[in-house]
């Protein structure tokens, strides 16, 4: 499970982004996850509280944002979500695709009082 490392990063990405802007409370940090990204959603709320234990963000609330995996089948042109149907074509069946959406991780908004 890589997603506490990653919000490892994140906690101290939010911790400078912070500094830097002299915030003194943040409130809520909004992250956008893509169901193509390889980080689990339910993972990431998981393992918050320990990434943010002993932090300046402990009482943060956390809100994600999951980005529909959207992919374009490289053989017909259907565009579709990919897990939804198993990264197969569900036109052509068809496993060429390329992603549009979906591989998204990033801080999407710190909120702050």
């Amino acid at each position: 499970m890589h997603e506490l490392g990653i919000l490892s990063a994140v906690v101290k990405t939010v911790e400078q982004i912070a500094a830097d802007e002299q915030l003194t409370q943040i409130d809520k940090i909004v992250l956008q996850v893509g169901e193509l990204s390889g980080v689990v959603p339910s993972y990431v709320k998981d393992c918050y509280p320990a990434a943010v234990y002993k932090t300046s963000l402990a009482d943060t609330e956390l809100e994600l944002e999951v980005v529909p995996g959207i992919v374009r089948c490289k053989e017909c042109g259907t565009e579709f979500n990919a897990v939804q149907h198993d990264l197969k074509c569900p036109n052509c069946g068809s496993a060429d695709l390329d992603a549009l959406s979906g591989r998204e991780f990033m801080i999407k908004e710190i909120h702050a009082c």
